[in-house]
């Protein structure tokens, strides 16, 4: 089965295509453009250098979020335009999930942190163990605070990922049992989006059309705050 998958969930942009679990190719760049002007080309480039037509591709992935709300739009309408011509299955996965198959094989606790500003981060626990990736916590918004006092109680040492990670590390004031992810790992990537949907696809779950894919913000956008205060404080004055 040949998976292409999407990642525009933060400042990084990747695209693979992996057959069952071997990773085809990969293109991943972070050079600040928009997700808008680098999505297409990297799509067209790795089929084009992996010799291979969209109508081979079997399942379309990309990551649903949480992170940018602007990103997560352009990786899943990217992806539904790539699968509405064939009608082709897609999934939506996790980012916070995707980031942690970065570890696929290993035997960590991986505590996955995304920033998302006012010392609160975007979060989920996982333990991987060799070829299986269980889930100790659902995707959350938490602060820092409440993370490390959840950390404190796990057994085993901690490894941090994801753009929040650094942010978490430097606020670590307990000496707790945390280490930092090496670059390579710490960040989203199409290749292990690929990943998690093969596991998907195997089990038969998360299987949907392309219209059915939405994003996951666990939160409002800025703009639904500032609307929500401006009525509240209207609402005030009534």
């Amino acid at each position: 089965m040949k998976i292409l998958a999407i990642d525009s969930s933060a400042k990084s942009a990747s695209v693979a295509i992996s057959e069952n679990q071997k990773l085809l190719g990969e293109f991943f760049i972070n050079n600040g453009l928009t997700h808008s002007q680098t999505l297409a080309p990297m799509v067209e480039d790795v089929l084009e250098v992996l010799k291979l037509n969209i109508n081979e591709i079997d399942c379309f992935a990309v990551s649903t979020g949480p992170g940018s709300f602007t990103g997560l739009r352009i990786g899943i309408a990217t992806i539904k335009g790539l699968a509405f011509a064939n009608n082709s299955p897609c999934i939506g996965i996790s980012t916070l999930y995707s980031i942690a198959y970065n570890f696929y094989g290993e035997n960590k606790i991986v505590c996955v942190v995304m920033d998302a500003k006012c010392d609160n981060v975007y979060n989920a626990i996982f333990d991987v163990s060799k070829d299986k990736i269980t889930r100790l916590t659902q995707d959350r918004l938490i602060s820092i605070e409440d993370l490390f006092l959840e950390i404190e109680k796990l057994e085993k040492k901690v490894i941090l990922v994801g753009d929040g990670a650094v942010l978490c590390y430097n606020k670590n004031k307990k000496n707790l049992k945390v280490y930092l992810a090496f670059e390579n790992k710490q960040y989203q990537r199409a290749s292990s989006v690929a990943l998690a949907a093969y596991e998907f696809c195997l089990n038969g779950t998360a299987v949907i059309g392309s219209s059915e894919l939405i994003p996951v913000y666990l939160r409002r956008s800025q703009a639904e705050r500032n609307f929500n205060i401006v009525n509240d404080k209207k609402g005030t004055l009534l």
